[in-house]
Parts: structure tokens; sequence; C-alpha cells
């Protein structure tokens, strides 16, 4: 896993919303990056559904969203319509994102479920194993905002 305090990796890769190349939200706004293993699982599906019901709370910090798996775009955007998620789920096909981010594998589940947040410099000040809870990345960006 990366460390608090890195520069976070830039990266570009096809999502259910179009092409996304990282710097063009580097630098300019914070970002959640959500690696989880699987789509249609019901842990990644409860991690997701919790994005997509606190839309209001990460626009309030303009925070960029991004789900990363190994699935190809046609299967995310197959998950991503039967929850109505409206965020980005990237296709990490070649495992290149993964490996950028030092997210480890897990026997038979793909890789492991971390989340970085990346800070508007492009630092990043988060990065935790596991389904986070969104009150503690709201934490981190309610203290990002109110620190710059």
């Amino acid at each position: 896993m990366l460390m608090i305090g890195e520069q976070a990796p830039a990266f570009e890769a096809d999502s259910t919303l179009g092409p996304i190349r990282l710097n063009d939200y580097l630098g300019k706004q914070p970002i959640v990056l959500i690696f989880y293993p699987k789509d249609e699982t019901p842990i990644c599906t409860k991690q997701l559904c919790a994005v997509r019901d606190s839309k209001a709370e990460y626009a309030k910090y303009d925070a960029l969203v991004l789900g990363i798996n190994p699935a190809s775009v046609e299967e995310h955007r197959k998950f991503s319509q039967k929850f109505m998620y409206d965020f980005p789920l990237v296709s990490d096909h070649e495992e290149m994102i993964r490996q950028l981010y030092d997210v480890g594998k897990v026997f038979l589940l793909g890789q492991q479920r971390v989340v970085y947040v990346i800070a508007s410099d492009g630092t990043i000040v988060y990065a935790k194993k596991g389904n986070r809870p969104t009150s503690e990345i709201m934490a981190v960006l309610e203290h990002l905002l109110t620190t710059n």
C-alpha cells in the first residue's frame, strides 16, 4: 500500500463514464479512490451503494470518487446501471492501477479492498484497507477543506 504523504500516481483508463485521466483532476480537487475486489458481490455492492447514497456529501467537498477493479467496462456498466451508480467505475483490466497504488491481491477474491483519499495538491492523505465508513472518509475531506 502507498503511504500517507506520497504523491498519487497518475493513470489513464476507461470507465463507465468515459476515459479517466487522473492528471485532469490532480491538483484541482480531492479524489477518493476505492479499490474493491469484485462487481456484484455483497460487500462491494454495499460499499459502492454507500458512495451513491452520499453523493451530496461528496459534492460538498467537490470530491471525485472512482471505484476501481479489474472488471471490464461492460461488466462495470451492468453493475453500475443495476445499482444506479453515477460515479465512474474504472476498468483496471491489466491491473496497472492496482500495481501503481501497491494494492495487494487476495487469493480467490482478486485485489484487496483499499481506500485512498488524495488531497488537491496530489498527495495521499488517507490510505486504509477494508470497507471504510463514509463518516471516516468525510472527516478526512472536511479536514482538507478546513486546512486549505
